[in-house]
């Protein structure tokens, strides 16, 4: 796989690009849905809830993780999952901009 060059973009580029990766996958737009509707849920009560293996889960929730999106607090022997409220409304808004930018088509195609 070639470089991306990520470097090349701005910061604000870069950051919404994770945002677009992590909703990228079904599964963890509906992991974002559950979350959104709870205060917090353990990767158990997920797996409760989705029709995918706990192993599955908790690579949804990394990636959800490593773009900001959802933070986890070891409780005990298990983690508790929560949507990360600051990341969640910058991502709103930084996407809301980029939908906002659109200024209509020019008939080029």
């Amino acid at each position: 796989m070639g470089a991306t060059k990520s470097y090349e973009f701005s910061t604000k580029e870069n950051r919404l690009a994770k945002y677009a990766k992590a909703l990228g996958h079904p599964a963890r737009v509906a992991i974002l849905k559950l979350l959104a509707t709870k205060e917090n849920c353990q990767c158990g009560d997920i797996v409760e809830e989705l029709p995918l293996s706990q192993s599955t889960i908790s690579q949804h929730l990394k990636e959800l993780k490593d773009a900001g999106l959802v933070k986890g607090a070891i409780d005990g022997a298990k983690v508790c999952y929560c949507i990360n409220e600051k990341e969640w409304k910058a991502a709103q808004v930084w996407i809301n901009q980029l939908f906002d930018s659109y200024k209509g088509c020019n008939e080029c195609c």
